[in-house]
């Protein structure tokens, strides 16, 4: 586990292409995360994977004060990665001292978003697994907003009760820099690296909180970056039968 004075970096790793639109939000919010008071003395460095960017990604990343990493994959699995390595390696601590956010370019996190993780962490959670809510819905998709929103939350308990969620997205998932390493870190996959990370903590004995308690807003954009990803599955749905999607996953 990862123990409650271990923790004495946060890096929040973002990876990106061509997102210099969305993408001033997503580093604004994190900046305003680290700025609360739950964070305390604990430095947080926040990493801009610029994929194959064509347009000033890397140049907004850096006036808000990110360290931007450029690659060349077309792959969000490993850059992903490559954004963990740089942040491990500019941070230069000790393995397990470092708490690994993950969120995405098309993405507003809370200002509580790395208190909370960094507080699980305290208790001795190994990874914080969470949820989204979706925004900035076209007026034209009320129905599909809908549809998601009760498919995502089929397994919601009765209020009051904490949800264990199936949901795994890389727009909100943190994890200790030891149980990442033990668990070989997100796979270099174009799709699910979210999921496979995840699966991999969990085989390797990983104290793994999933909860709704600090969710991550994210764009319902008509044009995701990732092809199978979030953004694909939102248009399947809103093409699928309304019969067929009662029976659809929601990752």
């Amino acid at each position: 586990m990862t123990g409650p004075s271990s923790i004495e970096a946060i890096a929040v790793v973002i990876p990106a292409r061509d997102e210099e639109d969305l993408l001033p939000g997503t580093l604004e919010s994190v900046r305003a995360a680290a700025a609360h008071p739950g964070i305390g003395s604990v430095r947080v460095l926040t990493v801009v994977v610029a994929d194959c960017c064509t347009d000033a990604t890397g140049d907004v990343s850096r006036a808000a004060g990110a360290l931007v990493v450029p690659v060349r994959f077309r792959n969000v699995g490993q850059a992903r990665s490559a954004g963990v390595r740089a942040a491990l390696g500019a941070l230069d601590k000790g393995r397990g001292r470092v708490w690994i956010a993950s969120t995405d370019a098309d993405s507003t996190v809370g200002t509580d978003w790395l208190a909370y993780q960094l507080a699980r962490a305290a208790e001795g959670w190994d990874a914080v697994v969470g949820t989204v809510t979706v925004d900035r819905w076209p007026p034209d998709k009320a129905d599909l907003a809908v549809r998601y929103r009760h498919l995502y939350e089929m397994s919601r308990p009765p209020a009051g009760r904490p949800w264990h969620h199936p949901h795994v997205h890389g727009a909100n998932l943190g994890v200790g820099s030891r149980a990442y390493a033990a668990a070989g870190g997100f796979p270099p996959t174009p799709l699910d690296e979210d999921r496979g990370l995840v699966d991999a903590l969990e085989r390797t004995g990983a104290h793994i909180l999933r909860t709704s308690d600090c969710p991550v807003v994210t764009s319902a954009r008509s044009t995701p970056r990732a092809r199978g990803g979030f953004g694909d599955h939102l248009i399947d749905l809103d093409s699928a039968p309304l019969a067929a999607s009662g029976n659809e996953a929601v990752s």
